[in-house]
């Protein structure tokens, strides 16, 4: 049997989904929606985009994570909602796959078109509300990274290093795990 190319995404191990299961949404929650809210406001653009998709429940469903996010785009901001999964029917639009797609999805690393037609990532529902947010997120250009790291203070730069040089890292280790393997 022929094998095709393996897919340029490597999700969490599972040891990570399973420590993170007991942690408590809330805290995390604020973390997310205070980031949201920093991208909204440097990038005021994204909402006139996201105006095709406002009151729409879009789901993030990471695969790999033991959690889901539920963006809602209104007018002058986007909420964000953390749940421990995504009910059936219980969003208009769902993405989901690892979250290392996601994020490469946000910030430009993955095409989301490859992903999809990869199987990395699937996509439910309102396709017109998920391809109106793909299409504002694209145009505006951002840095996870760099968003993220706002929240670092003092500690920016390092956060921003560490997170960086973790994917390379991560990747070589697994390959060095596969060939190992006998």
């Amino acid at each position: 049997m022929l094998e095709g190319p393996q897919s340029p995404v490597i999700p969490l191990p599972g040891l990570v989904t399973l420590a993170l299961r007991p942690l408590p949404l809330l805290p995390l929650r604020f973390l997310l929606q205070g980031m949201v809210l920093g991208i909204a406001k440097r990038h005021p653009e994204l909402l006139e985009r996201l105006a095709a998709c406002r009151g729409h429940s879009i789901g993030i469903d990471p695969s790999d994570l033991p959690f889901a996010m539920l963006l809602v785009p209104q007018k002058d901001a986007v909420t964000l909602h953390l749940v421990r999964a995504l009910g059936h029917g219980s969003t208009d639009a769902r993405i989901s796959g690892p979250i290392v797609a996601l994020m490469g999805l946000v910030d430009g690393t993955y095409d989301g078109d490859a992903l999809f037609f990869s199987r990395d990532i699937t996509v439910e529902g309102d396709i017109e509300a998920v391809l109106a947010l793909r299409n504002a997120v694209d145009d505006a250009s951002i840095d996870l990274l760099h968003e993220a790291a706002s929240w670092a203070g003092p500690l920016a730069a390092v956060f921003r290093h560490a997170a960086r040089s973790w994917p390379a890292r991560y990747a070589a280790t697994l390959a060095r795990q596969r060939w190992s393997v006998g």
